[in-house]
């Protein structure tokens, strides 16, 4: 049953693929690099932070690191949406 199950997944996946356009998969790109981005300025920021002897530094550090990947995340999304709409 569960392979059963795996089986109808992959072919879900697989035909969703052959439909996706030349526009959705540039999209895609796009919002990955656009969330890498932003996972890099992240994980400085939270490199920044953990060197830091300054709690209230550490602390603010981290916020700021938890904003600018939600933000990346956010932007990302509307860029896919976006290119969904344009289907």
């Amino acid at each position: 049953m569960r392979i059963a199950i795996a089986a109808i997944a992959a072919l879900g996946a697989i035909s969703l693929a052959a439909c996706e356009s030349s526009a959705d998969k540039a999209a895609e790109k796009q919002a990955d690099a656009v969330e890498a981005a932003g996972e890099a300025k992240a994980d400085a920021l939270e490199s920044q932070a953990a060197a830091t002897s300054n709690e209230a530094a550490e602390t603010q550090l981290n916020k700021q690191a938890d904003a600018v990947e939600e933000k990346a995340d956010a932007k990302a999304d509307a860029i896919e949406q976006q290119a969904g709409k344009k289907d």
